[in-house]
């Protein structure tokens, strides 16, 4: 049986404020466990003014308290931002605040550009060549085979997740015997083939027996298929503006909003939302089924955020209903 899942960036809307984003992602986290969603992810990301997530761990301190059941983690953190020690000191406290809920998303990609890495004090490309030994270091400090130990993280047992839009993550995972968790909702162009790579190649850990992949949708639901564009626009004027290097919160939706652009961006948005559901209940659910019988998914995760925060709800709740 399938099991559907959240990720959220915790997006700061035009004339909003952050005490607002953070009080609407806990909404929704709460929203999503009632549904009867498997996990809430947060994603990392920096110097963005429409991004609130970027420190995921404080951000999944907050969510883990407002909820009781559903899983908790980040989707993901970019490990050459930090050191793995760091890492397992923070997942090792949420870990023993949370114990049996928290996940542990790992991504190579930093996405920074020369100011946020003296921001950071690391040499990013460096650092994304060094994935693979980080995350044996990271995994060796919580397992206790390190000289140091981290306090909390020594014997913490989050839940390891590799993440990837290439086939690079696809063969780590398979090679670690990680979960794998696809972002088809912004990079779909190697879904097919990185997740024929991670299930050919898997090698079985003490943690994870048989492959399991994740793959991640847009998702956006509304009474009607028109409304429900309308509820997407918010996100296609993100990709816009990231994409023309004018990144900003996230602004209202705009009726026929794609229609008005010109082609190239057309053609930019409908490239990178091949893995969407807009529409009604009835259709979001027939085009979920069909992209999991695609992929063979053992789980869905929804992205798609909305600048009314109620309105992503609605659509997660009715289309979790639609799904039942």
């Amino acid at each position: 049986m399938t099991a559907y899942s959240v990720l959220d960036l915790v997006p700061v809307r035009e004339g909003g404020t952050l005490p607002e984003a953070f009080s609407a992602a806990a909404a929704l986290a709460q929203a999503a466990e009632r549904a009867g969603c498997n996990r809430y992810w947060v994603a990392e990301h920096h110097a963005m003014e429409g991004v609130a997530g970027g420190a995921v761990s404080v951000v999944l301190a907050h969510i883990g308290n407002a909820t009781s059941t559903i899983r908790i983690g980040s989707g993901g953190i970019m490990l050459p931002n930090h050191t793995p020690f760091q890492i397992a000191e923070q997942f090792g406290t949420l870990d023993a605040l949370f114990p049996g809920r928290v996940d542990l998303g790992l991504g190579r990609a930093p996405g920074a550009g020369p100011e946020l890495q003296r921001a950071l004090r690391k040499d990013l490309h460096r650092a994304a060549e060094m994935f693979p030994q980080d995350v044996a270091e990271l995994q060796a400090f919580m397992a206790g085979g390190t000289s140091i130990h981290p306090t909390p993280g020594l014997g913490a047992k989050p839940e390891f997740w590799m993440l990837g839009s290439s086939l690079f993550g696809a063969q780590l995972a398979a090679r670690l015997g990680m979960a794998y968790a696809f972002a088809s909702h912004f990079a779909p162009d190697h879904l097919d083939s990185a997740l024929e790579v991670y299930r050919r190649n898997f090698q079985p850990s003490e943690a994870l027996e048989k492959p399991y992949v994740m793959a991640a949708m847009n998702l956006f639901c509304a009474d009607s298929e028109t409304e429900a564009e309308t509820l997407a626009t918010s996100q296609m004027q993100a990709f816009v503006a990231l994409r023309t290097g004018t990144p900003s919160k996230l602004k209202p939706p705009i009726a026929g909003y794609r229609d008005q652009l010109p082609p190239a961006a057309q053609a930019m948005l409908a490239h990178i939302g091949q893995a969407s559901a807009i529409g009604t209940p009835a259709q979001c659910a027939s085009t979920i089924r069909a992209f999991t019988e695609r992929t063979g998914a053992d789980e869905i995760i929804f992205a798609g955020p909305t600048y009314d925060p109620q309105a992503r709800i609605a659509s997660l709740e009715s289309v979790m209903s639609a799904l039942a």
